[in-house]
C-alpha cells in the first residue's frame, strides 16, 4: 500500500515537472518558428498544461483501466469548481468581477451537454471523440476571429531561453509525461484493487485531487497576492479541455465503459458546479470567504459520498 502510494506521489511530481518543462519548449520553439503569439497562446499553451491529464487518461485507456481517465476528467472539474475557487477565497476574495467569462463559459457549458449526453449512451466510443474534438477545434476558431489583440505575455515564453535550455525542456517534458503517467496509473490502479472500489472513483478523488493541484497552487498564491481576477476564467477553460481535447483523444485510443453509479451520481454533480459558476459569470460576483467556505464545503461533502 505504501508503494502503491509512493508511485501516486512520484507519478504526480514527475507529471507536474514535466508538463511545465513541455510547456516552456513547446512555446519558445513555437514563437521561434514565427507561430503568431494569439495562436501559441490558445493552442500550445492550452494543450501543453493539460499534458499531464491526456497521458493518464492515454495511459489508463490502453492499460485497461478507463474508468480511471473518466473518473480523472470529471473528477478534476468538480475539483477546480469547488476546490480551486474555494480554498483560495477563503484566504482573500477573488475579484472575479472584473472579468468578463460569459462567452468562455456558454462553450464550457454546451460542452458539459454534450460530453454529458455521449456518456448517456452507456460508452463513449471513438466518434464521439470526434466529436468532441470537432466541437474544441470550432471553439478555437471562433476565440481566435473574436480576439483581435494577441496577450501582453504568452505562459513560458522566454526571449533569453538559450537552444540548448529549448531542447533540454522538450527532451524532459516528452520523456518525463509517459514516466510520471505510468507511476500514477499502476499506483492508483493498484489502490482502488487494495480497497475493492473501481477505478473510477479513485479517478475521481486521489487523481483528480492531485492532477488538480497545479491549479489550485497558482490561484491560492494569486489570492495572497491580491491578483486572482483570472481565476474563474482558467477554470472555466481547464475544465472546457478536460471534456473536449483529453477525454476526445483518450476515447480514440479506446472505448471508455459509464458505469451505472457514474450516471446516477458523479455527471450530474459535475454539470452542478458548472451551473455553480453562472452568478460568477453573467452577475459579475466575486468569490468571497462565504463562497469559500460553501464551495468547499461541497466537495467535502462531496468526498463523504464514497465513504458511506
Amino acid at each position: 500500500m505504501l508503494l502503491d502510494l509512493a508511485s501516486v506521489a512520484v507519478g504526480l511530481v514527475i507529471l507536474l515537472f514535466a508538463g511545465d518543462a513541455l510547456v516552456k519548449g513547446a512555446v519558445n520553439l513555437a514563437l521561434r518558428l514565427g507561430v503568431p503569439a494569439l495562436v501559441v497562446s490558445l493552442t500550445v499553451v492550452a494543450f501543453g498544461t493539460s499534458a499531464p491529464e491526456l497521458l493518464v487518461s492515454v495511459k489508463a485507456v490502453l492499460d485497461g483501466v478507463p474508468g480511471l481517465a473518466l473518473g480523472n476528467v470529471v473528477g478534476s472539474n468538480i475539483a477546480n469548481v469547488l476546490l480551486v475557487l474555494g480554498i483560495p477565497a477563503l484566504f482573500a476574495t477573488l475579484g472575479t468581477s472584473a472579468v468578463e467569462t460569459r462567452r468562455d463559459f456558454l462553450y464550457m457549458a454546451a460542452g458539459s451537454v454534450l460530453f454529458a449526453a455521449f456518456c448517456l449512451t452507456g460508452a463513449l466510443v471513438w466518434w464521439h471523440g470526434l466529436v468532441l474534438l470537432g466541437f474544441l477545434a470550432a471553439v478555437l476558431v471562433a476565440t481566435f476571429l473574436a480576439t483581435r489583440e494577441p496577450p501582453d505575455e504568452v505562459e513560458g515564453a522566454d526571449e533569453r531561453l538559450r537552444g540548448w535550455k529549448l531542447t533540454l525542456f522538450l527532451v524532459l517534458g516528452l520523456v518525463g509525461l509517459p514516466l510520471g503517467a505510468d507511476l500514477l496509473v499502476d499506483g492508483a490502479s493498484s489502490i482502488a484493487r487494495t480497497f475493492g472500489v473501481s477505478e473510477t472513483v479513485i479517478g475521481l478523488t486521489l487523481v483528480a485531487v492531485g492532477t488538480s493541484l497545479p491549479e489550485l497552487a497558482t490561484t491560492l498564491m494569486a489570492a495572497l497576492r491580491r491578483h486572482a481576477e483570472v481565476a474563474l476564467g482558467n477554470v472555466i477553460g481547464s475544465n472546457l479541455f478536460n471534456l473536449t481535447a483529453i477525454m476526445g483523444v483518450a476515447v480514440l485510443v479506446g472505448p471508455v465503459p459509464v458505469e451505472e453509479t457514474f450516471l446516477r451520481q458523479d455527471l450530474w454533480i459535475m454539470l452542478g458546479a458548472t451551473a455553480l459558476l453562472a452568478p460568477f459569470v453573467f452577475l459579475r460576483r466575486d468569490v468571497t470567504r462565504a463562497w469559500g467556505v460553501g464551495l468547499t464545503g461541497l466537495y467535502l461533502g462531496y468526498l463523504a459520498l464514497f465513504l458511506l
